[in-house]
């Protein structure tokens, strides 16, 4: 049957191991960096205190919590690649949680919960007030406390992690870009950190105002990604066999996987020198509706004049340096372009938008 054969193909490619760990022996690991959690992350999963004072409630009350689910390296370290905020907490309160800069950061300090009221103020070993420290005999009681762990062992398909990752975080409270900025730096830091990094430039965030909720959900990151990968986008203009989000999501891959090659793609100075342009040109109007008979440009930023704009001037940039005034006519132009106008409506999908608007660009910008 085709279908058991499916599945005992899949379930080959995937090695695992599962067992209960106690909080210290989950320390140890930490301290000797048998184990990564990646501090990147905290840039991206956001606790609250009184979601962190709720998760050591669950363990000294000995309430069960999701496993973690970790990938060994062939170096045999573990990655963390669900249970990050977890394994931060606890930590954290600690003492024991080391940021980016690999520095120890303060031990954390409790909040009263549901059924440990008096947690209020707790501390692990340091306080002003005595009645808030751990006692040594809970001290002990919590590091002897058990997580349950899931292993995907080094001899798994080299995917495997980044899938499973994707699957388990499907339903968390991740935008698309916060996953695929934790699939980017379990696969390649040195790439997530210049995503990062051009995502703050002072030319782009002027030129793409957004709504504070984007801000909040990594958009600026996934707008980076998008200028890289619609310069190096080398299909017809039909639509995508795969919705864009997942488009966007593999070609990501491919360029963290890939040999260092693959980063020549991701050109920071291509992309610096574009917002610099635009800059100058139009500013926080680079991709807002231009309307001619008011002769202003009105509404929010608009993701199809950013892929259309972009695509066309990185594609065509030799012959705009020079020339601010004439791209600012061009861009402006843009709004009344058969191709763009067509295909830039609400009711356009990405998957269907995003091949036509990238050849339409690269046409229109190579002309004027």
């Amino acid at each position: 049957m085709e279908l058991e054969k499916q599945i005992l193909g899949r379930a080959r490619e995937i090695k695992t191991d599962g067992y209960p760990m106690s909080i210290g022996e989950v320390l140890s690991l930490y301290r000797d960096g048998d184990i990564d959690i990646h501090p990147e992350f905290q840039r991206i999963f956001r606790w609250d205190e009184d979601q962190k004072s709720r998760l050591i409630e669950s363990i000294l009350l000995g309430i069960p919590i999701p496993p973690i689910f970790v990938s060994q390296r062939d170096d045999g370290v573990w990655d963390v690649i669900d249970g990050v905020q977890r394994l931060s907490t606890v930590l954290e309160f600690v003492g024991e949680y080391k940021n980016e800069a690999g520095l120890r950061t303060p031990s954390s300090t409790l909040r009263k919960t549901e059924y440990l009221p008096a947690l209020d103020g707790c501390t692990w070993e340091s306080g002003t007030d005595e009645e808030k420290v751990f006692s040594e005999p809970l001290r002990r009681d919590f590091k002897r406390a058990k997580l349950e762990f899931r292993i995907i062992r080094k001899e798994s398909d080299a995917n495997a992690k980044y899938d499973l990752f994707q699957r388990l975080n499907s339903g968390a409270q991740l935008s698309p870009q916060e996953a695929r900025n934790c699939l980017l730096v379990m696969m390649n830091v040195e790439l997530f950190n210049r995503v990062a990094s051009l995502s703050q430039q002072d030319e782009f965030v002027s030129c793409t105002p957004l709504s504070d909720r984007q801000e909040d959900q990594a958009y600026r990151q996934e707008l980076v990604l998008r200028f890289f990968s619609q310069a190096d986008f080398d299909r017809g203009e039909g639509q995508l066999d795969v919705e864009y989000g997942e488009y966007l999501t593999n070609w990501m891959r491919r360029k963290a996987e890939g040999p260092s090659a693959e980063l020549n793609d991701v050109d920071s100075g291509l992309f610096e020198s574009c917002f610099r342009l635009l800059g100058g040109a139009l500013g926080e109007d680079s991709f807002r509706r231009w309307d001619p008979e008011r002769g202003a440009h009105l509404g929010p930023f608009s993701i199809s004049s950013y892929e259309f704009v972009t695509t066309g001037l990185a594609s065509n940039f030799s012959r705009w340096v020079s020339r601010p005034d004439e791209l600012t006519t061009r861009i402006r132009g843009t709004w009344s372009e058969p191709t763009f106008r067509d295909n830039s409506g609400s009711g356009i999908s990405p998957r269907r938008r995003v091949p036509k608007l990238v050849h339409a660009a690269r046409r229109y910008f190579a002309e004027g």
